[in-house]
């Protein structure tokens, strides 16, 4: 277990990441602060951005205003998701763990309901067929994945036979359920970064724990760091 911030490397060797969206919003898809954050961090450190997200209806849509589910109303992940990567996004189905140097999975409640089935099943969740395979790709091809907020559990249930030490914060409830999936769960603050050096998982709770936007762009810049020293580390 590492919850050190890491360091920038010097190389100037230019990488790919790959980000999944599950939709625009807290409430029934991406959390668009984490979402942002994420893209600025990885254009500061000199790293292009792939988008992506699975081509699906939402699971519901969501007033932002009221919290409540609209009735009757029907939205599609991939067009929502293309509202933050400003039309430049591609179906999940395209990712190719071979041009990519690292995949990650920003939060929202989009991870729990469209990504994955956690907010209704819990720790009997189920992963949608086309995440399950791009975290097993890049698992397979011992490349690194990163996980914010409630997106942990996604790594949980996929990569739980391995072991993963993983983040969401301190709350009683997910960290539970994340060892019932057969990960580890490590507390961690809002701004700080768990580091599975073994799985090579890069994670932090950002908004699961968070009260300051800026606690968020500390956590998130630390996770991106990390995972680019993680894509620079000589192949074994």
């Amino acid at each position: 277990m590492n919850t050190e911030k890491s360091s920038q490397t010097g190389s100037k060797k230019t990488l790919t990441f790959g980000v999944v969206l599950s939709g625009c919003g807290v409430q029934d898809g991406s959390e668009i602060h984490e979402a942002t954050l994420l893209l600025l961090a990885l254009d500061r450190e000199g790293i292009r951005a792939r988008i992506f997200a699975p081509d699906m209806e939402q699971a519901f849509v969501a007033s932002h205003l009221t919290g409540k589910a609209r009735a009757g109303e029907h939205r599609s992940v991939l067009e929502e998701s293309a509202r933050i990567a400003r039309g430049r996004i591609e179906p999940l189905t395209n990712v190719n763990s071979a041009e990519l140097d690292a995949l990650v999975f920003p939060g929202g409640f989009g991870a729990a309901v469209n990504l994955s089935d956690f907010g209704t099943a819990g720790s009997a969740m189920r992963v949608r067929g086309d995440v399950e395979s791009a975290i097993l790709g890049m698992h397979g091809a011992g490349k690194p994945t990163g996980y914010i907020c409630i997106a942990p559990v996604l790594a949980a249930r996929v990569l739980g036979k391995f072991q993963p030490e993983l983040t969401i914060g301190n709350d009683a409830g997910t960290a539970g359920a994340l060892r019932e999936m057969g990960a580890r769960h490590v507390d961690a603050p809002a701004d700080g970064i768990v580091i599975d050096r073994q799985n090579r998982i890069v994670s932090t709770p950002a908004y699961m724990l968070a009260r300051r936007i800026s606690q968020v762009a500390d956590g998130i810049e630390s996770l991106v760091r990390a995972l680019r020293e993680m894509a620079l580390e000589p192949r074994k």
